[in-house]
């Protein structure tokens, strides 16, 4: 288990995305992209074809994050044009065991997110189907949020399961993730970061990236 940046390009400028994606792919380990549809959350970005172009664009694997009505329907798809890692909302999730089945099925990992409001028994059961627990430490929907301290004891939560569950299994955090709140997530556990306004409201985003993932590294004693 390594420690990776998955910057999020949700602070990007989305006019040019593929640019912005490129200004990263020096230093980050992923590309983390939030597929929002207006009804999951308040907020609506951008969807498949986007994220297939982008895939297509870049040498970073892609990190989907879909904050969308029906991940059951649509989860598999972003697996199918070569996501690396796709992540649906338990919340949302009609069958999780399924949509994970689905997901690795089509050669990607498969992770579940929690709102900061979902209790992380709600994964439990599902573990043996997971590669990756992602643990939102704002409410899902906007970049620039404030990070939500009293979610790390479910971090540390998530970390046990993964523990447990006997296989590789990654903890990822999303949400207010910067120089300040990076070490506290990784002694907690978390060794996916998700980085956007950090990274891209940086002078260099690269040496951003680096200097996050020292600190990480720091805190779990590498």
């Amino acid at each position: 288990m390594g420690l990776l940046i998955s910057p999020s390009v949700l602070n990007a400028d989305l006019s040019h995305l593929a640019d912005e994606v490129r200004r990263v792919e020096a230093a980050a380990d992923w590309i983390h992209l939030d597929v929002m549809d207006n009804h999951f959350v308040p907020n609506l970005t951008f969807g498949l074809p986007v994220v297939e172009s982008l895939i297509k664009n870049t040498s970073l694997p892609a990190d989907c994050h879909l904050m969308i009505h029906d991940p059951d329907r649509w989860a598999p798809a972003y697996a199918e044009v070569g996501a690396g890692s796709v992540t649906f909302h338990i919340e949302a999730a009609k069958n999780a065991r399924q949509i994970c089945r689905d997901i690795r099925r089509r050669g990607a990992r498969a992770g579940a997110a929690l709102k900061p409001g979902t209790e992380i028994t709600e994964i439990a059961e599902l573990l043996p189907e997971l590669d990756m627990i992602l643990i939102m430490t704002v409410e899902p929907g906007f970049g620039g949020q404030s990070f939500m301290t009293d979610m790390l004891p479910k971090v540390r939560r998530a970390r046990e399961y993964a523990k447990q569950s006997g296989t590789d299994i990654w903890v990822q955090v999303d949400g207010g993730i910067d120089a300040n709140t990076i070490e506290m997530c990784a002694e907690a556990g978390a060794n996916i970061f998700v980085a956007g306004s950090a990274v891209y409201r940086a002078q260099d985003p690269s040496n951003m990236i680096n200097h996050l993932r020292d600190i990480a590294m720091s805190a779990c004693g590498h």
